[in-house]
């Protein structure tokens, strides 16, 4: 995907991206520390997470044609480079999220019938999810953040004029 309406595609995917990787990122730690809020979500998190997961490859390929009709420069390279990292963390938000998922089903499908012994023995497991979860959830988010930060930089450093251009009578 090269261009959208006459724009390049990847200044109008980047805005997926953007909000979807926190909004999956929520959704995801929310879930593993509170069961109730994944029984809510249901398949909705794995399917928010899937849909990040695959917003994140389009995005990078827009913004690899993107790259090679602008100028090159440092800044484009770095944003690039940083650009290139986000699909682990999108991973790994998808395979927590459908894990989470996935314990909370088989959970509710053992029913309340579930000996306390059962359910002491899944603290950790959901513990460890928990910890996992926002662990990755907070690599998603910084690095989203790094990313679009050089990106703007990369689109706009020395793009616009610090002071307004008086173009316009201002009384």
């Amino acid at each position: 995907m090269s261009l959208v309406n006459g724009l390049p595609a990847h200044i109008l995917l980047v805005h997926f991206v953007v909000v979807l990787v926190p909004l999956t990122a929520l959704a995801l730690v929310a879930g593993a520390i509170w069961p109730a809020a994944a029984r809510r979500m249901g398949v909705v998190l794995p399917g928010l997470a899937l849909v990040t997961l695959v917003s994140v490859p389009l995005t990078t390929q827009a913004g690899e044609w993107l790259e090679g009709h602008v100028a090159g420069n440092a800044l484009v390279q770095r944003h690039a480079e940083l650009g290139d990292g986000l699909l682990p963390w999108a991973g790994g938000l998808f395979l927590l999220a459908a894990a989470v998922w996935w314990a909370t089903g088989r959970t509710a499908a053992s029913g309340s019938g579930a000996s306390g012994t059962t359910r002491r023995s899944a603290v950790p497991v959901r513990v460890a999810a928990a910890v996992l979860s926002l662990a990755v959830a907070a690599g998603a988010v910084v690095d989203v953040y790094r990313i679009g930060d050089s990106g703007a930089k990369a689109a706009w450093q020395d793009g616009f004029a610090k002071t307004a251009s008086g173009g316009g009578d201002h009384h």
